[in-house]
C-alpha cells in the first residue's frame, strides 16, 4: 500500500483510532519517498523509554528540557517543520507538529493529552487536569487558562476577541487536517507546485473534503500543465451536479489538443 493509500485508510477509519504518529509521517513521505515509517515509529517509542515517569511534568522536562525540542523561530515556514521524521532530527517545528509530538510520546507512557486548535498557536491540553495547557513551540511551559488566553492575544493582538470555545479539544481528524491546512500555506508561500499538490491530494482524503477542495486540486493539477487529471478530477463534482464543474472539465480537457 503506497503512502496515498494508507493514509486515506488512516483518515477515514475510526477518528478514535487515527495515529497522529503515523499520519504525520505520511505527509512526510512527499520529501523522503522511502521513508521507514515503522522505524520513525521506533524513534518515538525510544523517547517513551527516556521519560523517567509516567506523569506531565517527566514527559514536559524530557522533551523540552533535556533533549531541547522547541520552536523554530529563524525559519517557521521551512516545510521540514511540518515533518515529523524532520522534527525529531532537527529537535525544532511549529506548535502543531511538536503538539504531536508531546501528544504520541505521551500517548505511549499513559499520558493521556488533547490537541488545543486555537486560533494562530496550536496547544496541547491535559486530560486528567483540564485548566493545565502546554506550549510546545515554548519549549513546554505550562499554561493556565489565562496564560492561554495570554498567548491568543499576544499573536492575534490585544483587540482580537478570546472565545473560551478556542481551548476546547479537537478531534483527531481535525488536527491532521490543519497540519494540511498549515503545509497548503506554506507551499503557496514558496511556490513549491509538487508540495502544493501533494498536500491539496492529502486534503481530499478527508471525510470532511468537499467540492472546494476538489476544484483546489484541479486547479493546481491545471497549472502543472496536467490539464486531463485536472479534468478527471472534476468529472465526480459533474456527475453530482456541482455547477460549472463540467464545463471547467471541458475547458482543461481542450487544452490537450
Amino acid at each position: 500500500m503506497d503512502a496515498l493509500d494508507r493514509f486515506r485508510e488512516l483518515v477515514q477509519g475510526p477518528e478514535a483510532a487515527l495515529p497522529l504518529d503515523e499520519a504525520s509521517l505520511l505527509v512526510a513521505s512527499f520529501a523522503s519517498p522511502d521513508l521507514d515509517v515503522p522505524a520513525q515509529l521506533a524513534r518515538l517509542d525510544d523517547l517513551a523509554a527516556g521519560v523517567w515517569a509516567p506523569t506531565l511534568d517527566a514527559l514536559r522536562k524530557r522533551l523540552f528540557g533535556e533533549l531541547g525540542f522547541g520552536g523554530d523561530d529563524a525559519d517557521y515556514y521551512d516545510p521540514r517543520n511540518s515533518y515529523l521524521d524532520a522534527v525529531l532530527d532537527r529537535r525544532v517545528g511549529i506548535p502543531i507538529s511538536l503538539s504531536i509530538l508531546l501528544m504520541e510520546v505521551g500517548r505511549r507512557i499513559g499520558v493521556p493529552l488533547s490537541g488545543v486548535s486555537m486560533p494562530g498557536h496550536f496547544l496541547v491540553r491535559d486530560k486528567v487536569d483540564p485548566e493545565v495547557f502546554v506550549d510546545p513551540f515554548a519549549r513546554g511551559v505550562e499554561l493556565d487558562r489565562r496564560g492561554a488566553e495570554a498567548r491568543f492575544h499576544a499573536i492575534q493582538g490585544p483587540g482580537a476577541v478570546f472565545d473560551p470555545a478556542f481551548l476546547e479539544p479537537v478531534g483527531r481528524r481535525s488536527i491532521v487536517g490543519r497540519v494540511l491546512a498549515n503545509l497548503e500555506a506554506v507551499a503557496v508561500l514558496r511556490g513549491d507546485r509538487q508540495l502544493l499538490l501533494w498536500v491539496l491530494r492529502l486534503r481530499t482524503t478527508l471525510p470532511s473534503a468537499g467540492p472546494a477542495e476538489i476544484q483546489r486540486l484541479a486547479k493546481a493539477l491545471a497549472a502543472a500543465g496536467r490539464y486531463g487529471e485536472a479534468a478527471a478530477e472534476l468529472d465526480g463534482l459533474a456527475e453530482a451536479g456541482v455547477e460549472g464543474a463540467a464545463a471547467s472539465a471541458a475547458r482543461f480537457r481542450a487544452r490537450l489538443n
